[in-house]
């Protein structure tokens, strides 16, 4: 252990992020990402799936409360992401302290909010449950499981932080390790709270917080190891200039996970209008499915992200450029070859949540309906991170709104009127074909510009 020099680390984590060939970096880096988004998504069906062996109502509740876990995750990516672009840059162009720094901001930060998330929360509970579209009959099981996962809420957004600030430093190792063992540590916690210690919904709220706080500190512990920068409080500087950066950078995770968070709630109070229980539930159902099957992609994606970042702080466009050429093309065939037996078994893929047959019919249409358009979201989720990392705040935050916002939101108000639960079932559909025509003129003559750029000389 004396013989560790942390410069020659760090000189070492330098040549391997600017000089590794750029699919070899790319899949070296989404591995561990892709590991980590697959067993996230896996433990996020974990609970729809043992919540569904209670009551359509339980599962109502869970997908009542899955905006407000969607909202403590935009926050922790905003700092997360805020941070992790910036400190990716400055490590790129070589300067520690300011990436020393603002690793540091950015979890204070993160801490800080989520103490705010969690208090405002706890204090307006019920009247939050009913905003949210939560109906008199899932009205208890959704303050039950919301109240422990708001307890949770500052470790949730910290650990996604430091999560985060890992990937961008081209850690994914540890950062991977941090997640997945906080999922599986899920897995096993839900139905031993849930069925032997009879706590119900509470339980899985419980498994979620607990399996969270592990995940915190197993990750705390990654980010004091090898070349990876330590989090220090004396590095902690809440000037103008880093809260702007953070902003900057962290905007885009925040319009698209809260626009989410909105889009969900605008969801299931129409959902629960236009069709009762049985419709939130379904809905339910499909969004934790089409986040399993889009959470690849977005691993594919993160391992992506530290190459633009530290190679665009370097000047190395070209390599951004390929690096993205690279992820949009394989992005799109996989997502081609995840949607073909998604479509063909839709009915039994919602019926393994689920058997009631409302949730089944109205869960196998919609699911179709999202599988058609699916391969899109290669180009559009790949231009968002790349206009997110390299600096480009104001595009990636168009971007990044449009999906779950800009059109969704409206889709959603125009179409349930006009088609009923049809509506319902489609708006996803369309808003992800909008998204990618919104996309292209936001990203190709960035990409343009790119390639005609030279790299630095050596």
């Amino acid at each position: 252990m004396s013989d560790f020099n942390p410069e020659e680390a760090r000189q070492k984590r330098f040549r391997y992020m600017t000089e590794t060939p750029v699919p070899k970096l790319v899949m070296e880096l989404s591995v561990p990402t892709i590991i980590s988004m697959m067993v996230s998504g896996l433990y996020n069906m974990a609970d729809t799936f043992f919540v569904g062996r209670i009551s359509t109502q339980a599962t109502a509740a869970v997908g009542v409360v899955f905006s407000v876990m969607a909202f403590i995750q935009a926050v922790g990516f905003f700092c997360g992401h805020g941070s992790g672009n910036y400190l990716s840059r400055m490590l790129g162009a070589g300067r520690m302290k300011e990436a020393n720094e603002m690793a540091a901001t950015g979890f204070a930060l993160a801490f800080l909010l989520g103490i705010c998330l969690m208090a405002s929360g706890l204090l307006f509970l019920k009247p939050l449950s009913v905003l949210l579209g939560a109906t008199p009959t899932i009205l208890k099981d959704t303050q039950d499981y919301m109240r422990i996962i708001l307890i949770g809420a500052p470790f949730m957004c910290a650990e996604l932080v430091i999560n985060n600030q890992l990937r961008f430093q081209g850690a994914a190792v540890y950062s991977m390790i941090g997640l997945v063992s906080g999922a599986v540590i899920n897995i096993g916690l839900d139905p031993l709270l849930m069925f032997t210690f009879g706590m119900g919904v509470a339980g899985a709220a419980l498994a979620t917080i607990i399996s969270q706080f592990i995940g915190f500190c197993i990750l705390w512990i990654g980010s004091c190891r090898g070349a990876n920068l330590r989090i220090r409080f004396s590095n902690i500087r809440f000037t103008r200039h880093y809260l702007l950066q953070i902003m900057n950078g962290g905007a885009p995770s925040l319009f698209r996970q809260g626009l989410g968070s909105v889009s969900t709630i605008i969801l299931n109070t129409t959902a629960g209008a236009v069709g009762g229980d049985a419709v939130i539930a379904a809905m339910s159902v499909v969004t934790r499915v089409m986040m399993l099957a889009i959470s690849a992609l977005i691993g594919f994606g993160q391992g992506f992200q530290p190459v633009c970042a530290f190679n665009y702080g370097a000047k190395l466009y070209e390599r951004v450029h390929r690096a993205f050429i690279f992820c949009v093309k394989y992005g799109t065939v996989f997502l081609a070859a995840v949607s073909v037996p998604a479509i063909l078994f839709a009915p039994q893929v919602i019926a393994f949540f689920r058997s009631d047959p409302e949730v089944i019919s109205v869960g196998t249409a919609a699911l179709r309906f999202q599988m058609l358009f699916f391969c899109l979201n290669a180009f559009s989720v790949m231009a968002n991170m790349m206009l997110q990392s390299i600096g480009m705040g104001m595009r990636a935050s168009i971007l990044a709104s449009a999906r779950s916002g800009l059109f969704f939101i409206p889709l959603i108000l125009v179409l349930s009127p006009l088609l009923g639960i049809r509506g319902i079932e489609m708006t996803q559909m369309c808003a992800d074909i909008f998204t990618f025509i919104v996309s292209l003129p936001m990203t190709l003559p960035v990409l343009k510009n790119m390639k005609e750029q030279k790299q630095r000389p050596e």
